[in-house]
């Protein structure tokens, strides 16, 4: 039971002065979450309450069944962008997308099948994520600058912004561009040394977003004139707590009503993507904050999975771990995962009490916020290291980024996948292969080394490469006989067993032996297998020369007994 709910291994060893830490780092990643959520919210294209009805479930449920103390769970900027292009119709698609992606995940979870996320390299989830800031930002930036907008993609979105600069709204772009400053400052506030006043200095930084919400708020309240507001807000925010009713598994756009499985079609790729990124994000953040401690990755699915799940009920918008919550909920001190009650509380205070005051959130305050955020979440360091590390590896970065720009974030990291897979595919059908040649007792003897392992699409390949070799001797210097090496922990396929026995014969047309050298029982058992006089092609020892005469005291030599072994 421990296994499946973790909160039952640590809640009865909870101790009461955990209770602060867990309090006032749970109100602290509150006040970040709270602004951060209508702000994922507009990202998203929704309405600002959906965003606080994601921010609260998540942090109940991981409470029951998560193993990390740090983790928040709620929505994210990559998150609200992915689920952007289903909620131009209807919000009911973003909630139902968290249900799916909530059953997704839980059941890959109970599967076991985590291990697909393997599958999305370094490089590609690295360019995935800048790709994700770039559009996410630019998307903001006529917000920030008071602009009309109707789309938030990349390239729709600085073309709008150049057409209609002229529309700036100055009292918009002076309150986002200063907030935008101060904020990238009191980022760095924390790290001052200011003494007695260090603890004072962290939260403010670590409350920035909060703050400067609360200054938007009164600046938009107080200079407004005869109800004209002075900056574009945010709107109207539904007030109380949202209905706990079933998932929509119907909607209706236009008048006309969209039956379940057009919803599901009408979501397409993104049931896939967002649950994987979804997962990414969480297990990465879960090792990152980790301290050393083995992650349950199956776990953290099924959290993920459940707080998903347990969101749609809620209209939630699909969630995953927050780096930055997180990094704020490790900085105040928490000590369990309990701290997230106080957060999700909090939130719900929000929605019960706050909602008439968040209408004048300006949007250039949100936009500000985003941006701010955006600029930290490209690893810059990363990329530098891929660019160091191995060059070829910038070639999935850079399409992944480019597709997911230009094209969408979906196909875009499926283009890097596809990208990086090619060069491994390629690896794979062309292996290391040294060849040398050696004169041992008057012999001209071929000695070809595989330094990878085989497998079916390099079967050919090994076989080109020796024939061509083979054949392309001068005359009176012919090869009379090809010693194959392979790595003592390879293996083999059938199809390359059947090229080797096929390279055999092709050989003795050549007047050339084939003998695979102190293989592995595995790799010498499919040739063994495969024919019957497949042992005939298989040589144990440590010395070519004894090789060489035992060749030549018996052409028709077979080799030690060994079948016992294989068999």
């Amino acid at each position: 039971m421990k296994n499946v709910f973790p909160v039952l291994a640590w809640l009865p060893k909870y101790n009461s002065k955990f209770l602060m830490s867990d309090f006032v780092a749970g109100l602290t990643v509150g006040l970040t979450a709270i602004p951060q959520a209508i702000a994922y919210a507009t990202v998203a294209g929704l309405l600002p309450q959906y965003g606080l009805y994601s921010a609260f479930m998540g942090c109940f449920v991981y409470i029951i069944f998560g193993t990390c103390k740090d983790i928040t769970v709620g929505p994210t900027a990559i998150t609200a962008l992915m689920v952007q292009s289903h909620v131009s119709g209807s919000p009911d698609y973003a909630v139902l997308c968290c249900f799916l992606s909530g059953c997704i995940i839980l059941c890959l979870g109970l599967l076991n099948l985590g291990v697909l996320v393997r599958f999305i390299s370094i490089p590609v989830t690295t360019g995935f994520t800048m790709a994700a800031a770039i559009t996410i930002a630019s998307g903001q930036i006529n917000n920030l600058f008071g602009i009309r907008s109707t789309s938030n993609e990349f390239i729709a979105s600085w073309y709008n912004f150049f057409t209609h600069f002229n529309e700036t709204r100055t009292n918009d772009a002076a309150l986002g561009i200063t907030t935008l400053i101060i904020l990238l400052m009191m980022r760095k506030v924390k790290d001052l040394k200011c003494g007695r006043y260090k603890m004072f200095t962290k939260y403010i930084s670590l409350s920035r977003n909060a703050l400067a919400v609360l200054v938007g708020i009164l600046l938009c309240y107080l200079l407004r004139n005869d109800d004209r507001l002075p900056f574009k807000v945010s709107g109207e925010i539904s007030p109380g707590l949202p209905a706990f009713e079933w998932p929509p598994f119907s909607t209706t756009v236009n008048g006309t009503i969209i039956p379940f499985k057009t919803m599901v079609s009408n979501l397409g790729a993104s049931l896939i993507s967002i649950p994987l990124i979804s997962i990414l994000e969480s297990v990465a953040i879960a090792k990152a904050f980790s301290k050393g401690r083995l992650v349950d990755a199956t776990q953290e699915m099924i959290a993920l999975g459940v707080s998903n799940i347990m969101g749609g009920f809620v209209s939630s918008m699909p969630i995953t771990g927050s780096f930055t919550r997180t990094a704020i909920n490790n900085s105040s001190g928490v000590k369990t995962p309990l701290g997230g009650a106080v957060t999700g509380t909090l939130v719900l205070m929000a929605l019960a009490f706050l909602t008439k005051t968040f209408y004048y959130i300006p949007k250039a305050t949100l936009a500000a916020i985003i941006i701010g955020a955006m600029i930290f979440m490209v690893e810059y360091d990363r990329v530098a290291e891929i660019w160091r590390s191995k060059k070829i590896d910038f070639i999935p970065f850079l399409v992944t980024v480019l597709a997911c720009l230009f094209w969408s974030l979906e196909y875009g990291i499926v283009a890097g996948i596809l990208a990086n897979m090619t060069f491994i595919l390629y690896k794979s059908a062309r292996p290391i292969i040294i060849i040398s040649k050696e004169e041992i007792n008057c012999v001209q003897v071929g000695i070809v080394e595989v330094m990878e392992t085989l497998c079916y699409s390099s079967a050919e390949y090994l076989k080109y490469q020796i024939m061509h070799f083979t054949s392309s001797q001068a005359e009176g210097n012919e090869i009379k006989l090809i010693i194959l090496k392979i790595q003592d922990n390879s293996s083999i396929d059938s199809s390359v067993a059947l090229n080797i026995l096929s390279l055999e014969k092709d050989l003795s047309m050549l007047e050339c032996r084939l003998i695979c050298w102190n293989w592995n029982v595995c790799a010498a058992g499919v040739i063994y297998r495969l024919h019957s006089k497949g042992n005939q092609l298989l040589k144990y020892g440590k010395s070519y020369i004894k090789l060489i005469d035992d060749l030549k005291l018996s052409p028709s030599f077979i080799t030690c007994d060994i079948e016992g072994s294989l068999n």
